[in-house]
């Protein structure tokens, strides 16, 4: 067969009739100059075109001999009824660049000169894999043209190998079997650690320049990356960092939190707020993909503790909360926080309660039982229980400490979800009871939340306050917090009482250890012997006050006692009742008057004794 070169070697050039002609240089006119249409393509020599391809909505209309030269695939068809006969074409379905890429391929098959760059250069490898454009056919094909750009051109630079990953993501999956997207990743992880290495003495807590340019890939393809840099070596930390840094980027609303009950009022109907600050419900197709980031993310966070921040797993199980992610995935998340949760922040655990299947709204509570709160307690709940099953399995001293560390962020927790309406006494005693007793130092964490709850709770039975007290300690509260609690209406009375108590307990305490100790320094230094002396007679007159509203209370309580047996044989007698309420009630609030330190006559002897030492008026500790 003649060749077309031969053929075309006195055809004069013919003009461009369109603007959109490809411009043939002289020395390198093989054929006549071509146009292209709208939706064709020409070729327009004097030998007239035997061949139609269709790729995307592009009809080609082209000579068959430059093509069976080069492309493997369209000669095995050659011999089909379809393409011998003339006038029949052939529709490339799903060709990799789609027509663009095939319209270079053909400038490639007739001759004339192509050029290679980083933006073009993946898809021309999928295509020339595609037309089987092999070295069987011709010295020199595209297949090994590609292929040599790729290896000795694009995998030797940073920004080239970044551009021709971030082209493999439309070249599913001709671009993963021909290894380009592991070759790349492997060429980026490499690069990666070494900068790592020769970086890290000098700052070793900076952010690596490259989390930015990886961060802007399609998640399986940044996982990819994230394999082979771990493979590399590369340290959890820098690992951890990288992916937070693709969380931000991608997932805008980690960054959003919420201050709680702060500021919202206690009726149900204020108590609705988005954690998107009324951003509009996102698209079906922009949630599977959120989701499916987020769930990638979780599966690829490294298990060291020091990876990523205690911040950042909560963050993460607020998304999968959000999105419904597997179960399995948010459990994960729920046990990685756990080993950390001593790092965390009380505003960090404060988490939505999502409708489920609908991501972004929270419950209404306007039609909301009494267990549905605001917030979602029963995952904080699973938390702690995950760490105190970590525990058993941790050094004593340590366990200890980090118990202690534990203690005071669930009591700063318990305080904020007091505030809520709807939060039960049987899930706020389950939550303040997690932690073993011996695991607070005090109990003044637990007396605010507790006070914080009687006040958003005003309406609570005396047995539900009696049962809501019973959580704290009353020996375990400071002395601060003793003389607020001994003012504190809302505590019911007998709490009050072993509040009371246990004040004295603490005074007679710190009186006899500065006995001794005073007697020491009197011994070496005269000169403070006034002052210790002073202290001593302050605790007492302290302690003489105590006694005094101990036994006063114990009186009343009594009187209380019989005034109630004398009421259940009667049938109504409500007069005498609240006299001697009033008569309880009113020793909160006298002031107490005549009393002399160390004056034994002065304390009531008997439960009749009527004098009134109140205290003054009880205060809430909000």
């Amino acid at each position: 067969m003649k060749s077309l070169e031969d053929s075309m070697t006195h055809i004069d050039r013919i003009d461009q009739v369109s603007d959109k002609s490809i411009v043939i240089p002289n020395k390198l006119i093989t054929v006549a100059d071509s146009f292209r249409g709208e939706h064709s393509w020409f070729i327009a020599p004097q030998i007239p075109t035997d061949f139609s391809i269709q790729v995307e909505e592009t009809t080609y209309n082209v000579h068959k001999y430059p093509l069976i030269s080069k492309c493997g695939y369209i000669g095995r068809l050659e011999v089909q009824p379809l393409i011998s006969n003339s006038g029949n074409g052939l529709m490339l379905e799903n060709f990799p660049g789609g027509s663009e890429t095939f319209e270079t391929i053909l400038k490639f098959c007739y001759g004339l000169p192509i050029d290679f760059s980083p933006e073009n250069i993946a898809a021309l490898r999928c295509a020339s894999e595609f037309l089987e454009m092999t070295e069987e056919l011709e010295d020199g094909n595209l297949i090994s043209k590609t292929e040599a750009f790729l290896t000795f051109v694009v995998l030797s630079s940073w920004k080239d190998t970044i551009t021709v990953l971030k082209s493999c993501e439309n070249l599913s999956p001709w671009a993963e079997n021909l290894q380009i997207v592991r070759r790349c990743c492997d060429s980026i992880a490499w690069k990666a650690s070494k900068d790592e290495l020769t970086s890290e003495d000098a700052a070793p807590n900076q952010e690596s320049w490259w989390f930015n340019d990886v961060a802007t890939f399609r998640v399986d393809h940044f996982m990819r990356i994230i394999s082979a840099v771990r493979a590399k070596g590369t340290k959890a930390e820098i690992i951890g960092k990288c992916i937070m840094q693709y969380a931000k980027r991608w997932l805008p609303g980690m960054d959003v939190e919420i201050e709680g009950l702060r500021g919202y009022g206690h009726e149900k109907s204020n108590l609705q707020f988005s954690i998107f600050s009324g951003k509009k419900k996102e698209s079906t197709g922009h949630s599977k993909e959120q989701k499916t980031i987020i769930e990638s993310l979780i599966s690829i966070i490294p298990t060291q503790q020091e990876a990523v921040t205690c911040k950042f797993l909560l963050q993460m199980l607020k998304m999968a909360m959000m999105y419904s992610v597997s179960p399995a995935l948010t459990t994960d998340l729920e046990k990685r926080v756990s080993m950390v949760l001593e790092d965390a922040e009380v505003n960090d655990l404060l988490i939505p309660r999502y409708q489920n299947g609908d991501q972004g709204k929270m419950v209404n509570m306007n039609n909301s039982s009494e267990e549905c709160t605001m917030l979602d307690i029963d995952v904080v709940q699973r938390i702690v229980e995950y760490f105190l099953m970590h525990e058993q399995q941790q050094m004593q001293q340590q366990q200890k400490t980090r118990k202690f560390n534990i203690s005071r962020l669930l009591d700063s927790y318990l305080a904020e979800i007091a505030r809520d309406p709807n939060l039960s006494i049987t899930k706020f005693q389950v939550l303040a009871e997690l932690l073993p007793e011996n695991t607070r130092s005090y109990d003044d964490g637990v007396y605010r939340a507790i006070d914080t709850y009687l006040k958003t709770h005003p309406s609570l039975t005396e047995h539900d306050r009696r049962r809501l007290c019973k959580i704290m300690n009353c020996e375990k509260l400071s002395l601060d917090a003793c003389m607020h609690a001994s003012q504190n209406e809302r505590l019911s009375l007998r709490t009050v009482v072993q509040v009371l108590f246990s004040e004295q307990v603490k005074m007679r305490t710190a009186m006899q250890e500065k006995e001794p100790a005073q007697s020491g320094i009197q011994s070496e230094q005269e000169g403070n012997g006034t002052s210790a002396s002073m202290d001593i007679k302050t605790l007492k007159a302290e302690l003489e006050n105590v006694k005094s509203k101990m036994v006063e209370l114990q009186s009343d309580y009594f009187e209380l006692q019989q005034e109630y047996e004398k009421l259940s044989k009667k049938p109504k007698n409500s007069l005498g009742w609240t006299l001697n309420w009033r008569k309880i009630k009113n020793s909160f609030h006298t002031k107490p008057a005549g009393l002399e330190i160390g004056n034994k006559q002065d304390i009531p002897k008997s439960p009749n004794h009527t004098q009134r030492r109140g205290t003054p008026r009880r205060q809430s500790m909000s």
